[in-house]
C-alpha cells in the first residue's frame, strides 16, 4: 500500500482551516495525512469581529471562535499551536517549524499551504513597540487589548479614560467606535486629508463629518512623529508635528500588509503589495506543490485588471475551500474579486465596491462621477434615515465601475447590489431596470441605488 501523501499548513485560520477540512472531506488518513502549524493560542476565528467583542456587543472572546484546535484534531487534521514556521525549504520540500518550548525541527511535506495572513503595519517611531501601543490583527492581540485596559481600571481612581487611534480606516474607525463604547474620550489620527482612504474624499468628508458629531475628536492631516512614555515605559501621550495628545491606551490602525517574510527569504515570487502570487487554483507561481490564500496573497480586481491585496475573510475562506478542493484531487478556481467592503462607526454604515476615481483614472479608463442624496426607507414612514451613493460609470459604454455608500441604518448592505453588477458586467443603463424589492419600510419606490444608476446614466448620455 503506497504512504499517504503529506499535506502542510502553515496557519490555523480561515484560509489554512478551510483548506485542510476540504482536503480531509475529499481524502480519507490513508490517503492524505494533514499537518497544521498555528504560532498563535487560536484557531479558525473571526478577526473581523475583534473590535465588536472589545467594545463589549460581542460579550464572549469564545464566540468568535468557529472551529477549536480539539474539534480539527477529532476531524483528522493534526493542528499544531503555538508552533511557528521560522525557515522554508523549497528545493527539500520541507519547512522548519519551532515549538513552546522552543525545539526547532524539519518537516517535509508533499503539499504546502501557505496561510500566514497579515500583520498591523507598525512604523519605525520612537516608542512604537512600547506597553499600552497595540495593533489589532489576532485573537491574541485582542485578549491582551483587553487585558491591558482591565489593569487600568483601579478602585477609587481617575475615572477619564483617553484612547488615541492612529489611522482612520476600516480598523482605525471600528476601534474608535468600540472605545466610545467603553467610555472613553477617543481621539483618532489620520495623516490624510479625510478619514477612510477606501473612499473618495468627497465622500471620506461625511464620515469625518458623521464621526465628529458622535465626539470621536478626528484630526485630519496629523502625521504621528512620536509616541511618548512615562517613567515605566508606557505609553502616555502620542505626539505629531503640531500637537500632542495624552493616551492611556494606543491603538494602531494604520491597515496590514501581508505577512511574507517566510515567502520572501525562500525565493518565492511576490507582487508589489508583498502579497504572494498565485494562479487561478490559488497555486503559487512557478511551483507545483505549494499554495496560497488569504491575506497574505494579492488577487485580481476584476473591475481594473490589476492585482490587489484584499485583507477580507470571505476571501481567505474562498481561497482555503480551492486549494483544498485541489489538493483532494477536485478542481476549483478563484477568478478575483470586485472590490466590496462594509464597515460602521457607531450608526454610520459605510459600503465600497468597484473603483475609486483614482483607481480608475489610474488604470486609464474615463468615467462620469455621480452622488445623489436619498433616504433608506419611504420618506414618510418612521426610522427613515439619510443615504448617500457615489457612481462611477465608464464614459461611451456606460459600465457600472464603482459605487460608494455611507448613510445611516439600512444603507451598507445596498452595496451588495452594485457588487453584483459588476460581477455581472453590467451598465448603469441595464442597472435602472432591476427588479428590486419595495415596500415603505425597506426603500424609497425608487431605490438609492436605483436613483444614482438613472443619474450615471444620465451623465454617460450626456458626456
Amino acid at each position: 500500500m503506497a504512504a499517504a501523501e503529506r499535506m502542510v499548513v502553515i496557519g490555523g485560520d480561515a484560509t489554512g482551516m478551510s483548506a485542510a477540512a476540504q482536503a480531509r472531506r475529499l481524502k480519507g488518513p490513508e490517503e492524505l495525512e494533514i499537518v497544521a502549524f498555528e504560532r498563535g493560542s487560536f484557531s479558525s476565528y473571526s478577526a473581523c469581529g475583534i473590535p465588536y467583542w472589545v467594545s463589549g456587543d460581542v460579550p464572549e472572546r469564545d464566540s468568535l471562535i468557529a472551529r477549536s484546535p480539539e474539534e480539527h484534531r477529532s476531524l483528522g487534521v493534526d493542528l499544531r499551536m503555538r508552533t511557528e514556521a521560522v525557515e522554508l525549504d523549497v528545493a527539500g520540500q520541507r519547512v522548519r517549524v519551532r515549538d513552546p518550548e522552543g525545539t526547532e525541527r524539519w518537516e517535509g511535506y508533499d503539499q504546502l499551504v501557505l496561510a500566514t495572513g497579515a500583520v498591523p503595519v507598525r512604523p519605525p517611531l520612537p516608542g512604537i513597540d512600547a506597553e499600552g501601543v497595540y495593533g489589532v490583527q489576532t485573537l491574541d492581540d485582542g485578549q491582551e487589548l483587553l487585558d491591558s485596559l482591565e489593569r487600568l481600571v483601579e478602585p477609587g481612581g481617575d475615572s477619564r479614560r483617553r484612547a488615541v487611534v492612529v489611522g482612520a480606516g476600516y480598523i482605525g474607525v471600528e476601534m474608535a467606535e468600540a472605545f466610545v463604547k467603553r467610555g472613553y474620550e477617543v481621539t483618532v489620527l489620520e495623516k490624510a486629508e479625510q478619514p477612510m482612504s477606501t473612499l473618495d474624499p468627497d465622500m471620506g468628508k461625511l464620515v469625518h463629518e458623521a464621526m465628529c458629531s458622535m465626539d470621536i475628536e478626528t484630526v485630519l492631516g496629523a502625521a504621528v512623529t512620536e509616541i511618548r512614555t512615562d517613567e515605566q515605559g508606557r505609553a502616555r501621550a502620542v505626539v505629531t508635528e503640531d500637537a500632542e495628545y495624552p493616551a492611556d491606551v494606543v491603538v494602531l490602525g494604520l491597515g496590514v500588509r501581508p505577512a511574507t517574510a517566510l515567502a520572501r527569504e525562500a525565493g518565492l515570487p511576490l507582487g508589489a503589495s508583498g502579497g504572494l502570487l498565485t494562479d487561478l487554483a490559488m497555486r503559487v507561481r512557478g511551483q507545483e506543490n505549494i499554495w496560497a490564500g488569504g491575506d497574505c496573497v494579492e488577487v485580481l480586481n476584476l473591475v481594473s485588471g490589476r492585482p490587489q491585496h484584499v485583507p477580507l475573510g470571505t476571501h481567505a475562506n474562498k481561497h482555503g475551500q480551492i486549494i483544498g478542493a485541489n489538493i483532494g484531487g477536485g478542481y476549483a478556481t478563484f477568478p478575483g474579486v470586485v472590490g466590496t467592503a462594509v464597515s460602521k462607526v457607531c450608526d454610520l454604515e459605510i459600503a465600497r465596491t468597484g473603483l475609486l476615481e483614482a483607481q480608475a483614472a489610474a488604470v486609464g479608463l474615463r468615467f462620469a462621477s455621480v452622488v445623489i442624496e436619498s433616504t433608506t426607507r419611504a420618506g414618510y414612514y418612521p426610522g427613515t434615515q439619510p443615504i448617500h451613493v457615489k457612481m462611477l460609470a465608464e464614459h461611451r459604454s456606460g459600465r457600472l465601475l464603482g459605487v460608494q455608500i455611507v448613510g445611516r441604518e439600512n444603507a451598507g448592505k445596498r452595496v451588495d447590489i452594485a457588487a453584483v453588477a459588476l460581477h455581472a458586467g453590467m451598465t448603469v443603463e441595464q442597472m435602472t431596470a432591476l427588479d428590486l424589492g419595495y415596500a415603505p419600510p425597506f426603500s424609497p419606490v425608487w431605490d438609492p441605488v436605483l436613483i444614482a444608476a438613472r443619474k450615471a446614466a444620465a451623465a454617460v448620455r450626456a458626456g
